[in-house]
């Protein structure tokens, strides 16, 4: 029972909620892990792509454990420890471009965690859902915010409000999902699409998530100035140098983040 890490050489670092006999739901202690996972990620300078997953072939993540959290409530001080414990869905920055790979049930916390990636691969039995409401609480961490900036809103207030579950097939549909992906080329899958990422220009890659995810917080003037600033800074870089020498040489780009 952990949340383990691994990286590639290839520049892709790997998170795995390890819990399959709980459906990869988390305890406090796990939730603590999986925070310390985020973070070492993103302050590894070797890692440039992370792919997130749940063990086993039956649940990505059915988020908290509420077994043991219900009689436990924290204490009201620590609703102010805002930076405490953070995590992807729960306000940690992470600019380096997040894949999921969803292999099985995707509920609850582990769709909020879901709404928070950049990539998402499902298996076709995947199953998703926020049943928060079915249980006298709310979908938290992300759960009321992101659903609807990322589904049309009857369709995000029907998934919410109901707390019903749904498949792959309608998570797809909806764009909830990129594709989906049969069990055995999940992983492969996903680490294709991860090796792709962290085989470009990584200054750049994690400049175009940052601007892409604050276009909702600024108007169109500001963003088209902002793009101009960051071009500005990334033209200097010696990786827009190395770029501009690979395409001239006909030959891949050996990018360092400098």
């Amino acid at each position: 029972m952990s949340i383990d890490t691994q990286k590639t050489d290839r520049g892709v670092g790997i998170i795995t909620i390890n819990r399959p006999e709980k459906l990869n739901a988390m305890d406090a202690e796990h939730y603590r892990g999986l925070s310390d996972a985020w973070a070492q990620m993103r302050d590894d300078t070797a890692v440039r792509a992370i792919v997130i997953t749940g063990a086993g072939e039956k649940s990505f993540s059915t988020g908290a454990d509420l077994k043991t959290f219900i009689g436990n409530p924290p204490q009201l001080s620590e609703f102010w420890l805002t930076q405490q414990g953070m995590l992807l869905n729960r306000g940690l920055e992470m600019w380096k471009p997040v894949i999921a790979a969803v292999n099985g049930y995707c509920l609850g916390g582990g769709m909020t965690l879901l709404l928070a990636t950049d990539i998402r691969l499902a298996v076709p039995h995947a199953t998703f859902g926020l049943s928060e409401v079915k249980r006298g609480v709310i979908a938290a961490n992300g759960g009321t915010q992101r659903v609807i900036e990322q589904l049309p809103r009857a369709i995000a207030m029907e998934f919410l409000l109901t707390g019903d579950a749904f498949d792959a097939a309608t998570a797809e549909r909806w764009g909830l999902v990129n594709r989906q992906v049969e069990p055995a080329q999940l992983m492969p899958e996903a680490m294709k699409i991860a090796e792709c990422i962290a085989a470009n220009a990584p200054l750049a890659v994690q400049a175009a998530k940052e601007l892409a995810l604050r276009a909702g917080s600024m108007d169109l003037n500001v963003g088209l100035r902002m793009e101009q600033l960051y071009n500005r800074m990334l033209s200097a870089t010696e990786d827009a140098a190395e770029g501009r020498l690979a395409f001239k040489e006909k030959r891949p780009a050996r990018f360092n983040a400098r």
